[in-house]
């Protein structure tokens, strides 16, 4: 369940209220684990998958009715943000509540004993700076700031926050809060025996902190412009392939510290979650890269990455992460996710193609393994199904039937919303050690709540809300009854 998919009843899901409710909804459930995409700060295209910064908190995720019960804000003066919308408007979202974040800064005690040990720390000094002089910039990409700013000359720095101390401050403070927020919601997850999965993106956006900050653990020009790209070719989701554009890294220049950067993103990942998924694992045997000047990626080569270095750099938490290995998998990626002992990912909606050795079946799946129903760049079950003609609907109830009889549990098949049931029986009753569901996929919801499709733009990607009133207590018992009944 991501975060901004949650009901606050304020345009957009936080850490606030609905955040704790859907925790206490997690124990009636029976369940130990709340995956979540990633938490960081987006860009223009909302994706958690393009980050501003690899460590940053996602204002928008900040509970302002929390900061109503601390006098920082009046209820009155949210009422812009209510709203019943099933999607997140981003661009309304964004413009209203960083005005009301910056009333809330204005009333805050700038001498606050936490807040002043937060700003020495300066974890965040580099996130705030980029982001005051974005903001004064009016957006425009780092690259043509001025050559001070741009090239992170100390002087220029300074002189720039001597100038905006309060809007870098500001900055500041929206990541003071919105850690706060979190790590309290985080605490109060793990006291009802629930660990939160986390999410590591493997690339992070050209105009972001990670670039500015190190551009020499990137592939860029003498100007700092990108000279490639990241994405993967023509597969099942597009036949263009996928142009992300997120710059690929210069893994020569990580090695020579021994994958600082890496180790110090995932040691920091571990602070903010219990387990973290670390997205497009393939890329760390070999990645996909494309010209920067290219329209779409199709005509991308695949380079060697780290392979076992990067693996060995990550020992501290070999028992803590996830492998996302779906997609073009071939011998070097299985070889190298066997060397690190993550459990990689089993996927339902894949598995039923008439292939009995399909890896994603769920009578195949390895203890170490997480089976999933569907993921966030799936269609949801009732998505699915109804998508499916005649015969692909055969071949799947055919195999669901065969999955049942070797799992030996009944499976009842007259209806989609019977098969989705199904499937989720399957997914919990295969030998996966952690089987994870999507709340799409326990509510039988249908296409008009898938949260993402892959290589596409501007179609209501990462928006989708699920109402509150769907969380009722009879479904908790549903799904507590489902989950014991086939042993998690």
């Amino acid at each position: 369940m991501p975060v901004f998919s949650l009901d606050s009843g304020y345009s957009i899901g936080d850490f606030g209220k609905s955040a704790y409710e859907f925790v206490d909804f997690l124990c009636l459930c029976g369940q130990k684990v709340w995956q979540i995409l990633p938490l960081t700060k987006t860009g223009y295209s909302n994706s958690p998958y393009s980050s501003v910064y690899s460590r940053s908190f996602n204002p928008l995720f900040i509970s302002l009715e929390l900061l109503s019960k601390k006098g920082l804000i009046k209820k009155s003066e949210l009422k812009e943000l209510k709203c019943k919308s099933e999607r997140v408007d981003y661009g309304k979202v964004y413009k209203i509540k960083t005005a009301l974040l910056k009333v809330c800064f204005s009333r805050f005690n700038k001498q606050d004993e936490e807040f002043n040990k937060f700003l020495k720390g300066k974890e965040y000094f580099n996130y705030a700076i980029f982001s005051a002089i974005s903001e004064k910039s009016g957006y425009a990409p780092f690259t043509t700031w001025e050559k001070g700013l741009k090239e992170r000359d100390s002087k220029a720095i300074n002189s720039f926050y001597k100038q905006n101390k309060n809007l870098v401050d500001f900055h500041a403070f929206t990541q003071f809060i919105a850690k706060k927020q979190w790590l309290e919601l985080k605490e109060y997850a793990n006291s009802k025996g629930i660990k939160i999965l986390g999410d590591i993106p493997i690339y992070v956006s050209f105009d972001s902190v990670d670039v500015w900050q190190n551009p020499e653990l990137f592939l860029l020009d003498e100007n700092l412009n990108a000279c490639a790209v990241a994405g993967v070719p023509p597969d099942y989701f597009c036949q263009d392939g996928q142009l992300w554009g997120n710059p690929v890294y210069a893994y020569s220049n990580h090695a020579k510290d021994n994958y600082k950067w890496w180790k110090a993103r995932v040691k920091h990942a571990l602070t903010v979650y219990d387990l973290v998924r670390i997205d497009h694992f393939r890329a760390f045997d070999r990645f996909y890269k494309i010209n920067a000047n290219e329209q779409t990626a199709r005509n991308g080569v695949w380079v060697e990455g780290p392979k076992r270095e990067i693996i060995n750099a990550f020992s501290f938490a070999k028992n803590k992460i996830v492998a996302e290995d779906l997609g073009m998998i071939d011998d070097g990626v299985r070889e190298l996710l066997k060397y690190s002992g993550y459990p990689g990912m089993k996927v339902l909606s894949f598995a039923y193609d008439g292939d009995k050795n399909n890896l994603h079946l769920p009578e195949l799946a390895l203890d170490n393994s997480v089976m999933y129903t569907g993921t966030h760049d799936n269609d949801t079950l009732m998505g699915l199904l109804n998508s499916l003609d005649c015969g692909a609907k055969e071949r799947l109830k055919q195999g669901v039937k065969s999955s049942a009889k070797r799992l030996k549990v009944k499976v009842n098949l007259s209806t989609n919303k019977s098969i989705t049931n199904s499937l989720i029986t399957l997914a919990l009753k295969s030998k996966s050690k952690l089987s994870i569901i999507p709340m799409q996929d326990y509510l039988a919801l249908d296409q008009n709540y898938r949260v993402n499709r892959p290589g596409t733009a501007d179609c209501g990607n990462w928006s989708i809300i699920i109402s509150k009133k769907l969380l009722t207590s009879k479904k908790a018992k549903e799904i507590k009854r489902i989950t014991e009944l086939n042993g998690r």
